[in-house]
């Protein structure tokens, strides 16, 4: 039997392997997913949908459909302490750009709301316009190994129901196969960390809640109690997935290898017992354990094959990074593969994805396990850990007051996991596919972790700001993306529209060049865009395919030449190509 024939072949189906597939597709890519599992997810599992995704997903056109799916965390602006559902609340914080001290910075970033999106409701958006843009995908299909060459990779898989083994050849292979991943495991990618330094359990359940939160709308409501032993932490999360109906709850997280399971009248008092109520009618609709783990790969890749979301960073739920860090690696990887299977790049261009999202794994299993730290304290504070309990924090006196003080100090520490919005927003990607302006990066004046710092230096991502076209509202990243390059300049940058025509011919790409100012065809009359750009009116910014700024010139130089040399150097450094 003759290999079934890809350009791309995804193994996995998850966000990660599924935003490869629609993107690659979108930029006329055949891709091709295979996934062991008979369908999509069948449980909430991801569901914190970050602004930096909603842009991807509004440059691939599914934003609508996965806003329509989605609950903007506006309407559950809380994260709620207490004891249990029904029993004493502690505590609440603003969370997730919901709270008005933070609220302006996430409108301020981004055309798009942070918003709750499951992912087993996510998952049939990106599939559906994946297959209606052409791509393939085979259900019930596990990779079993594969060997790679110059020209590409040859798969051998099998088919789950008839047993039958196949080969696929694909000009490049991506592993998004998740944290147990064979094609990470295959490759030998070096990893830091640790795996399975705890255990927990995911009870996905339907019950109406809503005598008990209908009038208190919150993302999380944490039960903190006193831990049974030295190895739990005293936490149990319940979270809403269909307001106020069904609910995932993970009822504890145990330090140590013990796998967590649960038999269904186990997960039924589990339930019962962190709502607070003994005689709740539960319908129990799945039961998931997994493991707490602390790792990255240092190389994302080998040869063809590249790995992309859990495969190469695995970490605890908290900061909700996970899908989100997922999807953007293959943003990031979609449009590079692109431009070097039609022939408009070097294959070194694919380099620069070590180089850009390495750090970023590093970063957010970092952040995510310093999260599981932030807990201890609330507990301490709360007196759970000693003597004084959470009935002190009613009570007079000094000792009473000082517990109130550092509960307060505790919950305000809470900020580094649900309101983490410069983690979220603030990559400054340094590779071959960034040019370098000869300019410092601007330093940041806040924390950097909790705060996004809008910047044009190379490699960042383009900031957001309201325009016009026509009169109406348009964002800056509403100019970009869609798989080309684009150049934004403004009155007296018009050498810089002649420069693209250059390069256009000379690699054969497709750059869009748009003037933004007064009686040009967009308009910046908030002036924001003047605030926010960095550069004159007559200066240049490039713009990758992923919005990320490519390289930018303060102003146009005397000489049209210069800046026709200066754009077909800095392209030719990004594509890999000699400048003829």
């Amino acid at each position: 039997m003759q290999p079934i024939k890809t350009d791309i072949l995804i193994i996995g189906g998850g966000p990660a392997g599924l935003t490869a597939a629609l993107a690659l597709s979108t930029y006329g890519i055949h891709a091709t997913i295979v996934t062991k599992h008979s369908w999509l997810a069948h449980t909430p599992r991801a569901h914190s949908t970050n602004q930096r995704t909603f842009e991807i997903f509004r440059d691939l056109e599914v934003e609508a459909d996965a806003k329509a799916k989605a609950t903007p965390y506006s309407e559950l602006p809380d994260i709620i302490y207490c004891a249990s559902l029904a029993g004493e609340e502690f505590a609440r914080m603003h969370s997730l750009g919901a709270g008005p001290e933070r609220h302006g910075d996430y409108a301020l970033s981004s055309p798009c709301e942070i918003a709750d999106l499951a992912q087993n409701l996510l998952e049939p958006i990106l599939l559906s316009s994946a297959l209606g843009r052409g791509a393939t995908v085979r259900f019930s299909t596990e990779y079993l190994f594969s060997v790679q060459d110059e020209q590409g990779v040859t798969a051998t898989v099998k088919d789950r129901a008839s047993g039958e083994t196949f080969e696929i050849r694909a000009r490049y292979m991506v592993g998004a196969d998740g944290g147990r991943s064979k094609v990470a495991q295959d490759l030998e990618l070096p990893l830091e960390g640790k795996m399975d330094f705890g255990t927990s359990v995911n009870i996905y359940f339907d019950c109406d809640l809503s005598c008990y939160v209908s009038y208190r709308p919150a993302v999380l409501y944490m039960m903190v109690r006193s831990p049974r032993d030295t190895n739990d932490l005293g936490l149990a999360v319940l979270r809403p997935t269909r307001r106020w109906h069904e609910w995932l709850l993970t009822p504890g997280y145990t330090m140590g290898k013990d796998r967590t399971t649960l038999s269904e009248a186990e997960a039924i008092d589990a339930v019962r017992d962190c709502i607070g109520d003994a005689a709740l009618d539960v319908r129990i609709k799945a039961v998931d354990s997994w493991e707490l783990n602390s790792l990255y790969a240092t190389r994302f890749s080998k040869g063809r094959i590249f790995c992309v979301g859990d495969a190469v960073h695995r970490h605890v739920p908290s900061n909700g990074l996970g899908s989100n860090t997922a999807i953007q690696d293959s943003y990031n990887l979609a449009w590079k593969l692109a431009l070097v299977l039609q022939g408009k790049a070097d294959a070194s261009l694919l380099e620069s994805y070590d180089s850009e999202r390495v750090p970023v794994g590093k970063q957010v299993v970092d952040r995510a396990t310093k999260s599981l730290g932030i807990y201890p304290p609330i507990l301490a504070a709360l007196g759970l850990h000693g003597e004084g309990g959470p009935e002190q924090l009613k009570s007079a006196g000094s000792e009473a007051a000082l517990q109130r003080k550092q509960l307060q100090a505790a919950i305000a520490g809470e900020q580094y996991e649900f309101n983490a919005h410069g983690v979220e927003m603030n990559q400054r990607y340094v590779s071959s596919a960034v040019g370098n302006d000869g300019s410092e990066p601007r330093a940041y004046p806040l924390d950097e972790e909790l705060y996004y710092l809008p910047t044009t230096w190379p490699g960042a991502r383009l900031p957001h700001a309201w325009l016009q076209r026509q009169g109406k509202p348009v964002s800056t990243l509403d100019l970009v993306g869609k798989g080309r390059f684009t150049i934004l300049t403004g009155i007296g940058g018009e050498v810089w529209t002649g420069a693209a025509s250059l390069v256009e011919k000379q690699f054969q790409l497709d750059i869009k060049t748009y003037a933004i100012g007064p009686g040009c065809e967009i308009t910046d009359l908030y002036h924001t865009w003047f605030d926010l750009r960095e550069i004159t009116d007559s200066g240049c910014l490039l713009v990758r395919p992923d919005g990320h700024i490519a390289w930018r010139a303060h102003e146009a130089p005397a000489v049209d030449e210069v800046a026709c040399d200066s754009l077909l150097r800095v392209v030719g450094q990004i594509l890999g190509r000699a400048v003829h």
